[in-house]
Protein backbone atom coordinates (compact mmCIF):
# COMPACT_ATOMS: atom_id res chain seq x y z
CA UNK A 1 0.00 0.00 0.00
CA UNK A 2 3.00 2.11 1.11
CA UNK A 3 4.20 1.62 -2.49
CA UNK A 4 1.54 2.81 -4.24
CA UNK A 5 1.49 6.08 -1.73
CA UNK A 6 4.62 7.05 -2.45
CA UNK A 7 3.96 6.82 -6.55
CA UNK A 8 1.55 9.01 -6.35
CA UNK A 9 3.33 11.79 -4.25
CA UNK A 10 6.10 11.00 -6.69
CA UNK A 11 4.12 12.22 -9.81
CA UNK A 12 3.36 14.90 -8.20
CA UNK A 13 6.35 15.70 -6.75
CA UNK A 14 7.27 15.31 -10.53
CA UNK A 15 4.79 17.50 -11.88
CA UNK A 16 5.55 20.06 -9.73
CA UNK A 17 9.48 19.61 -10.49
CA UNK A 18 8.99 19.43 -13.91
CA UNK A 19 6.20 22.06 -14.27
CA UNK A 20 7.85 24.58 -17.03
CA UNK A 21 8.94 21.74 -19.23
CA UNK A 22 5.18 20.16 -19.07
CA UNK A 23 3.83 23.64 -19.60
CA UNK A 24 5.75 23.88 -22.44
CA UNK A 25 4.37 21.24 -23.93
CA UNK A 26 0.97 21.20 -23.04
CA UNK A 27 -0.36 24.72 -22.05
CA UNK A 28 -3.53 23.51 -20.89
CA UNK A 29 -1.59 21.29 -18.00
CA UNK A 30 -1.22 24.96 -16.44
CA UNK A 31 -4.44 25.41 -14.64
CA UNK A 32 -4.09 21.85 -13.16
CA UNK A 33 -0.58 22.86 -12.24
CA UNK A 34 -1.32 25.74 -10.66
CA UNK A 35 -3.86 24.38 -7.96
CA UNK A 36 -0.99 22.33 -6.90
CA UNK A 37 1.54 25.18 -6.90
CA UNK A 38 0.32 27.23 -3.16
CA UNK A 39 1.48 23.57 -1.68
CA UNK A 40 5.01 23.41 -3.69
CA UNK A 41 6.71 24.18 -0.62
CA UNK A 42 5.07 22.11 2.05
CA UNK A 43 5.33 19.26 -0.90
CA UNK A 44 8.82 19.60 -1.00
CA UNK A 45 9.73 20.07 2.94
CA UNK A 46 8.10 17.14 3.54
CA UNK A 47 9.17 15.04 0.75
CA UNK A 48 12.60 16.00 1.50
CA UNK A 49 12.26 14.42 4.85
CA UNK A 50 10.64 11.59 4.09
CA UNK A 51 13.48 10.87 1.55
CA UNK A 52 15.71 10.98 4.62
CA UNK A 53 13.74 8.36 6.04
CA UNK A 54 14.06 6.79 3.17
CA UNK A 55 18.31 6.79 3.28
CA UNK A 56 18.00 5.08 6.62
CA UNK A 57 14.97 2.79 5.12
CA UNK A 58 17.89 2.00 2.54
CA UNK A 59 20.58 1.00 4.75
CA UNK A 60 18.57 -1.12 6.88
CA UNK A 61 16.98 -2.76 3.80
CA UNK A 62 20.36 -3.87 1.87
CA UNK A 63 19.46 -7.35 2.46
CA UNK A 64 16.54 -6.44 -0.75
CA UNK A 65 19.65 -6.58 -2.79
CA UNK A 66 19.99 -10.42 -2.93
CA UNK A 67 16.02 -10.86 -2.57
CA UNK A 68 14.71 -8.08 -5.00
CA UNK A 69 17.39 -5.75 -6.81
CA UNK A 70 15.34 -3.80 -8.47
CA UNK A 71 12.83 -3.32 -5.69
CA UNK A 72 15.31 -2.09 -3.92
CA UNK A 73 17.36 0.07 -6.91
CA UNK A 74 14.10 1.33 -7.67
CA UNK A 75 13.95 2.53 -4.06
CA UNK A 76 17.05 4.06 -3.97
CA UNK A 77 16.32 6.49 -7.29
CA UNK A 78 13.18 7.18 -5.72
CA UNK A 79 14.67 8.44 -2.37
CA UNK A 80 17.63 10.37 -4.21
CA UNK A 81 15.24 12.20 -6.66
CA UNK A 82 12.40 12.87 -3.55
CA UNK A 83 15.17 13.77 -1.45
CA UNK A 84 16.68 16.94 -4.33
CA UNK A 85 13.60 17.34 -5.54
CA UNK A 86 11.99 18.13 -2.14
CA UNK A 87 15.14 20.57 -1.44
CA UNK A 88 14.67 22.00 -4.50
CA UNK A 89 10.68 22.65 -4.18
CA UNK A 90 10.70 22.91 -0.43
CA UNK A 91 13.68 25.48 0.49
CA UNK A 92 11.54 28.29 1.37
CA UNK A 93 9.78 26.49 3.85
CA UNK A 94 12.88 24.86 5.04
CA UNK A 95 14.47 28.25 5.27
CA UNK A 96 11.62 28.88 7.84
CA UNK A 97 12.92 26.61 10.13
CA UNK A 98 16.41 27.58 10.04
CA UNK A 99 17.89 30.41 12.05
CA UNK A 100 21.85 29.95 11.67
CA UNK A 101 22.83 32.26 8.72
CA UNK A 102 25.76 30.64 7.19
CA UNK A 103 23.28 27.28 6.68
CA UNK A 104 21.10 29.24 4.84
CA UNK A 105 23.49 30.81 2.73
CA UNK A 106 25.05 27.19 2.42
CA UNK A 107 21.27 25.96 1.08
CA UNK A 108 21.63 28.55 -1.36
CA UNK A 109 24.63 27.89 -2.76
CA UNK A 110 23.32 23.98 -3.26
CA UNK A 111 20.03 25.84 -4.64
CA UNK A 112 22.19 27.22 -7.18
CA UNK A 113 24.11 24.08 -8.13
CA UNK A 114 21.04 21.71 -8.71
CA UNK A 115 18.13 24.03 -9.86
CA UNK A 116 19.31 23.68 -13.74
CA UNK A 117 18.45 19.89 -12.83
CA UNK A 118 14.96 20.21 -11.49
CA UNK A 119 12.91 19.69 -14.30
CA UNK A 120 15.06 16.22 -15.76
CA UNK A 121 14.11 15.37 -11.89
CA UNK A 122 11.16 16.11 -12.11
CA UNK A 123 10.47 13.89 -15.33
CA UNK A 124 12.41 11.13 -13.69
CA UNK A 125 10.13 11.28 -10.50
CA UNK A 126 7.19 10.72 -12.59
CA UNK A 127 8.68 7.82 -14.27
CA UNK A 128 9.49 6.38 -11.32
CA UNK A 129 5.62 7.20 -9.78
CA UNK A 130 4.48 5.39 -13.06
CA UNK A 131 6.90 2.40 -12.90
CA UNK A 132 6.12 1.76 -9.32
CA UNK A 133 3.07 1.17 -9.84
CA UNK A 134 2.97 -2.41 -11.65
CA UNK A 135 6.21 -3.34 -10.20
CA UNK A 136 3.54 -3.34 -6.94
CA UNK A 137 1.49 -5.76 -8.30
CA UNK A 138 4.00 -8.00 -10.00
CA UNK A 139 6.55 -8.35 -7.14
Amino acid sequence: MWVLINAAWDIVLGILGAASLIIAKKPDAKALIDKLTPFQGWIGAVSFIWALWGVVNLILSLGWLAVAPISWILYLLEVLVCLVLGFLLGIGTIKTFVKEPKAVEKMDMMVKKLAPYQGILGIIAIIIGIISIPIYFIF
